[in-house]
């Protein structure tokens, strides 16, 4: 793939992977981006997943004839994109590797010593002059590691943005989604509790021009690809609601907590409420609910009183919340307990240290089964919920 007359495409496709970072589930594989870039100095943006090493050094090498690139370029040291680093440098004798400091330092973590001999180390304004493009770096502190650098060409009008508007998703696989489903689960899952520092590099991206972006996972995005992909971006990072309409996310044991559920969803498309997304937590998949809790401005969460406390599931799923930092969003509770309903005051404990939190009323209290009293509790919390 050529990006333009001087950069092209040398990532790979990874269709092997069953969980990314051990814990994604990603059907349509997952895509390793690296960028070569040839001018009067050659540089390579980033390696690949170590499973990909050979590949991803042949690509390199039929770009280059054969030759070793002046500059290897790590934007981030996460290894699904530094883990290659040491097995090209031990053909690449002569190439400098440009870094921040602090991925330097974790440089020698990971591979044990000083595996970059000839190494030049920058920071925010630097540039690296290649011959007609010329690197700005942009420092991008925790997006979504600490030492993330962006670069800029100035020639080309490119950004490098490292794991920035990254998508699930090989590119050679047509996602008849489009970029935003799983461009937001991407979102969500890794970078979606660092919205600040998120909001703080789109403000430096504001004042450039680009026409091009080159992610580290995912597709390559131009013209309105860009303004799109920003649009989303500046909603996500700033926990804006995207779409209008609620998640439901439930645990059920012996299947009366699923049937409250799914009666306030009917309840819920009855009084037209234009979207009703609904999940059981111990069977579908996790992250995408998280994604859908973010999506929507309102969430209901029904689960039945635990020891105590609320079903394991529904405590994981509240923490991936919390620890992504929700909020300004309504939560409807609907809690499940034979004879000591407690899930309501667990699930409020769980969000206190949460802004903007505004719970829905009435809670719900389904002893062991509906009954037309908590069907009338569900009617008027759909009520409240979709007025």
């Amino acid at each position: 793939m050529e990006i333009t007359a001087d950069i092209a495409y040398v990532g790979v496709n990874d269709h092997d992977i069953d969980l990314f970072e051990g814990q994604y589930v990603v059907p349509r594989g997952m895509a390793y981006n690296s960028y070569f870039i040839k001018d009067a100095k050659t540089a390579v943006m980033d390696t690949v997943d170590v499973r990909f090493g050979d590949e991803w050094m042949a690509n390199i090498a039929a770009k280059n004839d054969g030759k070793a690139p002046d500059y290897l370029v790590i934007h981030h040291m996460e290894p699904d994109h530094s883990a290659n680093i040491a097995k090209a440098l031990a053909s690449w004798t002569g190439t400098t590797v440009v870094a921040s400091a602090q991925a330097f330092k974790f440089m020698e973590q990971f591979f044990g010593g000083a595996v970059a001999p000839k190494r030049l180390v920058v920071k925010e304004g630097d540039v690296l002059d290649l011959g007609k493009h010329k690197l700005t770096f942009v420092a991008a502190p925790m997006v979504h590691w600490p030492e993330v650098m962006v670069s800029y060409d100035t020639a080309d009008k490119v950004l490098f943005s490292a794991d920035g508007f990254g998508k699930f998703g090989a590119n050679d696989i047509e996602d008849p989604e489009g970029w935003d489903c799983e461009a937001r689960r991407y979102y969500f899952g890794i970078v979606g509790k660092y919205g600040a520092q998120t909001q703080a590099l789109l403000k430096k991206a504001a004042g450039l021009d680009i026409q091009t972006v080159c992610p580290l996972h995912g597709p390559v995005l131009k013209g309105e690809e860009i303004a799109h992909a920003v649009k989303q971006y500046s909603t996500w990072s700033s926990y804006g609601v995207e779409s209008e309409g609620v998640c439901i996310a439930y645990t059920s044991v012996y299947g009366h907590t699923k049937e409250a559920a799914l009666l306030l969803k009917e309840a819920l498309l009855k009084r037209g409420c234009p979207k009703v997304a609904i999940a059981d937590l111990a069977r579908d998949d996790m992250p995408e609910t998280v994604e859908d809790a973010f999506r929507y401005g309102k969430i209901v969460l029904a689960t039945t009183t635990y020891n105590m406390d609320v079903f394991p599931f529904m405590r994981t799923f509240i923490e991936h919340l919390t620890e992504r930092t929700y909020r300004n969003r309504t939560v409807g509770i609907i809690e499940n307990g034979t004879w000591a309903p407690n899930a309501a005051k667990v699930i409020k404990g769980l969000f206190e240290k949460s802004q903007g939190i505004t719970f829905a009323e009435p809670v719900v209290t389904v002893r062991s089964a509906l009954n037309d009293d908590s069907r009338a509790q569900i009617d008027a919390l759909a009520a409240a919920l979709c007025p």
